[in-house]
């Protein structure tokens, strides 16, 4: 099948930038008037002879016919509260959408279902309101997404997507991998031997990459991997049964208090070294922690400008994006202590 000739094709042809082809077709009259008369003749000329035919969707975003933008979560509604885990994202996107000129929409009327959305549940009446949307949430739809695509309908997921039937959608995440390799690695260089993995151990992609990560650095070493679910223990279990497996580091997932395990550890007297891959959930970062912390303000900008790329059949612009997350060395980041002896009576560790 054959590309659709999009701006950049249009902006080559005729030797002008991108940005004047849009002032061409979209932008207001005081604007358009300063590419000047021979620029405008080009950009025509290169538009009937690559065959471009502007996105009805783009053409009413950039010509003020709509300029609205939506925002969905798959889990809940964005709170007020600023330490909420989805906060930096909205703010990140508030911050993108007041420079590209648009207003953000979220979309909160579709009904919860078994604690979870669809954004179709919405109406399209009600989407049609916005040009495109940004969907945030760990378990994306797959069906809705075909439903969407069916439609032409613009969306950009904040966060990793797996591909489908239909190719990957457009997305902005983070390289948990990457950052989750880097962590364990430097527990390793500090001679932590046996490092417990406490987390969320589910399909969504970015519970798999920090797996993933995990896993890479330990088998570099021929080292085995101890996974334990962060939702199937209570933190004093959690010490427990870290202790069992005689670990002496422990990387700490989203979904589990760091500081709660940290006091249930140390009235075992365990000296476990604590990495955290990410910020946890609800909760603002413990002071003197260590581990990664994720780019959700820049994550939600550059959401925000793919999906507005997207519109606009920009297709110069990458539509898989992994921004590295940013390595805090806090305190907890220490050389292994040997357990004490005094703890309950071990069971036979598991790897």
């Amino acid at each position: 099948m054959r590309r659709r000739p999009t701006q950049a094709d249009v902006a080559k042809l005729a030797g002008v930038s991108q940005a004047t082809v849009s002032l061409v077709l979209n932008g207001p009259s005081n604007a358009r008037a300063r590419v000047g008369e021979e620029s405008r003749r080009r950009v025509l000329d290169a538009m009937r002879e690559t065959g471009y035919a502007a996105n009805p969707m783009a053409q009413g975003l950039a010509r003020g016919r709509n300029r609205i933008v939506g925002v969905f979560t798959y889990e809940s509604v964005f709170p007020s509260d600023g330490s909420n885990f989805y906060h930096p994202f909205l703010v990140g996107m508030e911050a993108a959408a007041f420079d590209v000129g648009v207003d953000l929409l979220l979309f909160t009327s579709a009904p919860v279902t078994e604690g979870r959305r669809r954004l179709t549940d919405a109406g399209w009446n009600r989407l049609e309101v916005a040009d495109g949307c940004v969907l945030i949430g760990r378990h994306g739809n797959d069906r809705e997404l075909h439903e969407l695509r069916e439609r032409n309908y613009p969306v950009v997921y904040l966060g990793r997507r797996d591909g489908d039937e239909d190719g990957t959608a457009p997305y902005v995440g983070a390289d948990y991998a990457t950052a989750t390799e880097e962590i364990t690695r430097q527990l390793m260089e500090l001679g932590h031997r046996r490092i417990a993995f406490l987390g969320d151990l589910s399909t969504a992609p970015s519970a798999r990459d920090r797996v993933a990560g995990y896993r890479r650095a330990l088998e570099s070493e021929g080292r085995h991997p101890i996974l334990l679910a962060g939702d199937a223990f209570s933190p004093d279990e959690a010490a427990e049964v870290i202790a069992d497996h005689r670990a002496t580091a422990v990387l700490v997932g989203t979904d589990v208090d760091p500081v709660l395990l940290r006091d249930a550890a140390d009235q075992r007297q365990l000296g476990l070294s604590y990495a955290l891959l990410g910020e946890p959930e609800g909760r603002p970062w413990p002071e003197g922690f260590s581990g990664f912390r994720i780019p959700r303000g820049e994550m939600g900008a550059r959401a925000l400008r793919l999906l507005a790329a997207t519109i606009d059949g920009d297709d110069t612009v990458d539509p898989a994006q992994l921004l590295p997350c940013q390595i805090d060395q806090g305190h907890t980041l220490t050389a292994p202590h040997l357990p004490s002896t005094s703890t309950s009576p071990a069971r036979s560790p598991h790897a």
